[in-house]
């Protein structure tokens, strides 16, 4: 929803998916599309997050286990794993997640900045929280759940770029 008198976007539009019990949103204007969990080739020497690339549409997409990335115990994939295909450090990136659940609208009044007890430098990929009347959303900033270092060697792993 967008408040015309005073220009401001007064709602954001997400794509909630879950890791383990926790439910995380993303802008879905960030989001390309959400594609069933696929076979993913393994890329030698590729940083231990990057579970390797997949060929979306002749596009070579390199793909990040966000369990790996936040330090979260693995689990199999299984009927519910997804990939959301993303924008992130200006290239497209496959996330996998354990199920993407719904699309939501929040009102901007029901989002909130991470307390400074739960922030530090590795946890520097939590924008926001937002609250509903039944749960909490951890709201990601994919600009930084890599950070510069790792986008770097994302890029320059020997992974073909999509164009």
């Amino acid at each position: 929803m967008f408040n015309e008198e005073a220009g401001v976007q007064v709602e954001e539009q997400l794509v909630v998916f879950g890791l383990t019990q926790e439910l995380y949103g993303v802008d879905i204007g960030r989001v390309q599309e959400i594609i069933r969990m696929q076979t993913i080739t393994e890329v030698p020497r590729a940083p231990e997050f990057v579970e390797g690339v997949i060929n979306l549409r002749g596009g070579i997409i390199p793909v990040i286990d966000l369990r790996k990335r936040f330090g979260m115990a693995h689990d199999d994939h299984d009927k519910e794993t997804r990939i959301v295909v993303v924008e992130m450090g200006g290239q497209r990136v496959g996330l996998v997640v354990d199920r993407v659940s719904e699309v939501l609208r929040v009102p901007k009044g029901n989002i909130e900045p991470p307390s400074a007890l739960v922030t530090t430098v590795e946890s520097a990929y939590l924008r926001a929280i937002a609250k509903l009347e039944d749960r909490l959303i951890i709201l990601l900033d994919l600009d930084r759940v890599l950070r510069m270092d790792e986008q770097a060697l994302l890029q320059s792993t020997d992974l073909p770029q999509a164009a």
